[in-house]
């Protein structure tokens, strides 16, 4: 997560900060589209039954204002592109927070340990 990186996570930081006084972090970014995949995956399950909603997690895609094609495997980690960021100079920074340009991407694939190497009981068949 990259407040700046896009329209989305513009309008969604913008509203943070409103309230906070700060741009939301990658924690309080991830939360909330974790909590808002989760309502969604309820509301589609109508139901909160453990099982039923997880499946179905599992099976939507992860898209919002601040997550793009994404999905969630079975161990449950989110499997999205990661940035590559560098730090701004003084002279880059334009607006207040505006401290990274993004200067490329990590697949996801090749962001986090692979299936084969995890120690994850739930990635065991």
């Amino acid at each position: 997560f990259y407040w700046d990186a896009s329209d989305g996570t513009r309008q969604f930081s913008e509203k943070f900060a409103a309230r906070m006084g700060r741009p939301p972090s990658e924690t309080q970014a991830m939360n909330y589209s974790a909590t808002l995949h989760y309502l969604k995956s309820v509301q589609a399950v109508g139901s909160t039954e453990t099982k039923a909603v997880l499946a179905k997690m599992r099976a939507t895609p992860v898209n919002d204002a601040l997550t793009s094609n994404a999905s969630i495997r079975a161990d449950g980690r989110l499997m999205r592109d990661i940035y590559l960021v560098q730090v701004k100079t003084p002279e880059e920074s334009k607006k207040p927070w505006d401290y990274f340009k993004v200067t490329g991407r990590i697949a996801a694939a090749d962001a986090f340990r692979p299936v084969s190497e995890s120690v994850c009981p739930l990635l065991k068949s």
